[in-house]
C-alpha cells in the first residue's frame, strides 16, 4: 500500500535540528522523498509498523508532528502531480 508520511520537527534548538536529520534520513530508507517533509512509501502492514514505530522513537511529541496517509493498493488514481519534480512510478522498475 502507498503510504504518505509527512512530518514537522521543531528545529529551534540543536536537538530539534538533529530529530530533523533522523527523521530524514530514516524516511529515506522506507520511500522517495516528493517534498522537503513529505516522503512516499510503499509498504505492507509490517514494514508500516515497523516505520512508524522507529518515528515515534525519534521525535519530541510534545513539538514534533508525524502524519500517516493511508492511500492503499489503489493509489495509482488518488495522486495527481502538477509542476516540477515529475514524479515516478514507485513501484517501477529501476535502473542501476
Amino acid at each position: 500500500m502507498l503510504v504518505l508520511i509527512t512530518y514537522d520537527v521543531n528545529t529551534e534548538t540543536a536537538l530539534g535540528k538533529k530529530r530533523l536529520r533522523k527523521v530524514a534520513k530514516l524516511c529515506v530508507n522506507y520511500g522517495q522523498r516528493v517534498q522537503n517533509s513529505v516522503f512516499e512509501c510503499v509498504l505492507d502492514a509490517a514494514k508500516c509498523r515497523e516505520v512508524k514505530h522507529k518515528l515515534e522513537q525519534i521525535i519530541d511529541k510534545d513539538k514534533d508532528s508525524l502524519r500517516f496517509y493511508y492511500l492503499g493498493n489503489n493509489y495509482k488514481n488518488k495522486v495527481d502531480h502538477i509542476g516540477a519534480k515529475q514524479s515516478f512510478d514507485v513501484e517501477g522498475t529501476l535502473i542501476v
